[in-house]
């Protein structure tokens, strides 16, 4: 297939070409000085974009078919690669930048490209020049960290031309073939530890060129319109969350949008404890989750997209509510800025309202959720219209339960086993009272019983979800073998009470700055389980695991521990600290 030999080959001329741009940086001294606001932390080369640029261009030339399209496309490309060279070269201001921006979205757009999203071709051309110019700086953006836009980059590209070869197109996936070759060529020397850098000039071009090819998808053999309003979307999600996460952050915090910082998906993910390269990989782990989602609404009726894709959604937003926590700015600039935003973020019932707009969410997806599997993804009309009827009634109903039976008393972050009782009182009483009125407003015709009895099993995993959904994401991003930068290894002698108290405050509480190895304990009979994840040792244990991991304190969590094992601790060299809790 040509596809398969274009990218070939434009993969071994990226290669070539990355070597030679590498050489070239270093011998002009085109190179990227560290700073405070950026991430690396030595000189390296920036002229991997054009290694990018030439090496697609070259692979175009040669291999890819004469589409009108392909030509606007390359034609705004390249005005967007020598803008950014002359920015990596020489910098110039971010307004400049902006204007070629727009002027090579309406080259495309004057071509006769744009995503169909509405019936008015204007409006579908505003979108479209919007949607062109979001995705370049969407991509300069992610462009943060080592490997990291080059790699949600192909996985983009190989989306992308799987999606044109399910629509017929093989023409048009040669494009994303020879443009994902031209990335990856560049990646082998982009990934950690990177000696090259894409630049201005490779990420705006990317950018621009990854949007621009989505637009050439034929939408008229997509099955529905929600495939067409979503495959884009959906394949280039992470560019989308990351940029999105940077202007909401740096706005509540007073910064400059066009500033440079560390405080992007990728940074928050280290600072949370993980590894440069696993927070990549987390990365690239959910652009393939939302890659195939795109491809799945394809294949998908409608109104099982409506319900899969508003909980993928959700799944996103909880994770940008929980990377958000994260400290990045001091405090004397998060107290700077907007006014308007200040006062919305410092509102005291803030939490609150999202809490109670968030269950209205739930509670209306576990509800279509449960007619649609009820009747297997496809819903007839006359249970459609009941849904629809009934939605405000139900809604209504649950939302009272749930705050006559304590929902929105507790704090997620802290949630418990006794705050799950809570959630399952309400859900069951809500469920039963509002599937009785629904019955009864029908004389108990029409409805399906299975709906009500498949909404409270629905709704009881969505609300819990929901709040225990940073303990999860924090088990999921953190786990258990993340470490903070700077944090000791400790052991923690006391594998009861004392113990798991101990270790939920280091783990909760990033200011200690210690990393648990493991549990030691006087009852031998322990030794060999797990507690909170962490493996409960054998006393003879410690002298090798001292050496191995290199501690240097060990964490005495009980106050009943003898003297005489106290001792036999400080002879090994480590400093005992225990915990103390106080009531005055």
């Amino acid at each position: 297939m040509r596809i398969i030999l274009a990218s070939f080959c434009t993969l071994l001329l990226a290669v070539i070409l990355t070597l030679v741009a590498r050489a070239a940086s270093r011998r002009t001294g085109v190179v990227a000085v560290p700073r405070l606001d950026r991430w690396h932390k030595s000189p390296t080369p920036m002229l991997g974009g054009a290694a990018i640029y030439f090496a697609f261009m070259i692979g175009f030339v040669i291999f890819a078919p004469r589409l009108p399209g392909a030509y606007a496309i390359v034609a705004g490309g390249t005005l967007l690669f020598v803008v950014g060279l002359v920015d990596d070269i020489a910098n110039i201001k971010p307004y400049a930048k902006l204007v070629a921006q727009l002027v090579a979205s309406a080259i495309i757009v004057r071509f006769g490209l744009h995503l169909p999203w509405v019936n008015y071709q204007w409006i579908n051309d505003v979108l479209t020049i919007f949607w062109l110019v979001g995705m370049t700086n969407a991509i300069n953006l992610l462009d943060n960290m080592d490997g990291l836009a080059g790699g949600v980059s192909v996985i983009s590209c190989v989306f992308l031309a799987v999606t044109f070869l399910l629509n017929g197109q093989t023409s048009e996936a040669v494009l994303p073939g020879i443009l994902g070759a031209a990335v990856l060529g560049f990646l082998f020397f982009n990934f950690k530890p990177a000696s090259i850098f894409m630049g201005d000039s490779g990420s705006m071009f990317l950018g621009f060129a990854l949007s621009g090819t989505a637009l050439l998808s034929d939408t008229g053999r997509f099955r529905s319109l929600t495939s067409v309003l979503l495959t884009p979307v959906l394949i280039l999600m992470i560019p989308i969350f990351d940029t999105c996460m940077v202007t909401i952050t740096r706005k509540l915090a007073g910064r400059p949008i066009s500033r440079g910082g560390r405080d992007h998906t990728s940074h928050r993910l280290v600072a949370l404890g993980m590894s440069e390269r696993r927070a990549v990989l987390m990365l690239y782990f959910f652009a393939g989750m939302s890659g195939i989602l795109a491809l799945m609404v394809r294949l998908w009726e409608t109104s099982l997209v409506l319900l899969l894709v508003p909980a993928f959604a959700l799944l996103v937003i909880f994770l940008g509510l929980y990377l958000g926590k994260v400290r990045i700015y001091e405090s004397a600039q998060q107290i700077t800025g907007y006014r308007l935003i200040n006062a919305v973020r410092e509102f005291s019932y803030t939490r609150r309202i999202f809490e109670v707009l968030l269950d209205v969410v739930l509670v209306a997806l576990a509800y279509y959720g449960a007619y649609v599997l009820r009747w297997d993804g496809t819903l007839p009309d006359e249970q459609m219209a009941i849904f629809l009827k009934t939605l405000p009634v139900l809604i209504i109903i649950e939302m009272t339960f749930f705050l006559l039976g304590g929902v929105y008393r507790g704090f997620w972050h802290y949630a418990t086993v006794a705050d799950l009782l809570v959630i399952v009182k309400s859900v069951l009483a809500g469920s039963v009272m509002s599937g009785l009125a629904v019955f009864a407003s029908y004389g108990f015709r029409g409805p399906s019983r299975a709906v009500f009895l498949l909404n409270m099993l629905l709704l009881l995993v969505f609300i819990s979800a929901s709040r225990l959904s940073f303990r999860l994401l924090r088990a999921l991003i953190v786990g258990k073998g993340a470490a903070r930068p700077g944090a000791k290894p400790v052991l923690i002698y006391g594998a009861g009470d004392g113990g798991a108290l101990l270790i939920r405050e280091i783990l909760n509480n990033a200011e200690h700055q210690y990393t648990p190895i493991g549990f030691i304990d006087d009852d031998d009979r322990k030794a060999g389980r797990l507690m909170h994840g962490y493996r409960i040792f054998e006393s003879g244990e410690v002298p090798e695991l001292i050496r191995n991991y290199g501690i240097s304190e060990v964490l005495i969590s009980s106050f009943k521990v003898p003297e005489s094992k106290l001792d036999n601790l400080r002879t090994m060299g480590v400093c005992l600290r225990k915990l103390s809790i106080r009531i005055e």
